[in-house]
């Protein structure tokens, strides 16, 4: 397998859309709850060990060459919010024109056949993976970071934050991030067996309020 193809999937500047998202940032910052290093630093913890987790078992399993349409519904009854399953599945559409281009495959293919208004952003992550030629572990390394980069990127430019800061808080989670990939990599190789049922379903009620909230928003910086 290609190492670079995880470099170039989990780059910011890969084309799938995600810089025009907060993760939930957005809100947290107008209420007041994120509004310094130590506060992002807490805040990246628990987006990490609820939706961070969710998606990364979720990309894991397609990887593994999972049903991927199985998995999209699974992916729906764990995103209770319906401003966030549009979120997600436009975050899907976006990152399924740049993979195709990318890495062309017939199950990306496929899977923009069958969920042509846009499959949920960790399935379509996990596909890719697959397509690029990446281990199932390495596309829950790619979610679990992508649900820690875009809200800390997203700190910066709400906060003027210092870059270097919000970097280092990443840099601080890191072996947070290997402990969350390997439990959504182990509950993925268990839905062969055992079925969809098995995968991470962690909840986060305050991000799901937060982003329906944030939806309703007339002005706003980020699209979630």
């Amino acid at each position: 397998m290609s190492r670079t193809a995880l470099l170039v999937l989990a780059d910011g500047r890969f084309p799938a859309g995600g810089h025009a998202h907060s993760g939930g940032m957005e809100a947290a910052v107008a209420s007041g709850r994120v509004h310094d290093t130590a506060s992002l630093e807490a805040f990246c913890r628990g987006r990490l060990h609820t939706a961070g987790l969710v998606a990364a078992g979720l990309a894991a399993a397609a990887a593994d060459g999972c049903d991927a349409l199985a998995l999209d519904q699974a992916a729906d009854t764990r995103t209770p919010v319906a401003a966030l399953r549009r979120i997600a599945r436009r975050l899907g559409r976006q990152l399924m024109r740049a993979a195709r281009a990318t890495w062309p495959s017939t199950d990306l293919d496929h899977l923009a056949r069958h969920r042509p208004q846009g499959a949920h952003q960790p399935v379509v992550l996990g596909v890719t993976a697959r397509a690029a030629g990446l281990a199932p572990l390495d596309a829950a390394r790619a979610a679990a970071y992508d649900s820690l980069g875009g809200p800390a990127t997203a700190a910066v430019r709400l906060l003027s934050l210092d870059p270097l800061d919000a970097t280092a808080v990443l840099a601080r989670l890191a072996g947070e991030l290997d402990t969350v990939a390997d439990a959504a990599d182990a509950a993925a190789r268990r839905v062969t067996a055992e079925g969809v049922g098995v995968l991470p379903a962690a909840s986060a009620p305050l991000l799901d309020i937060t982003g329906e909230q944030h939806a309703a928003w007339t002005v706003r910086l980020f699209a979630s």
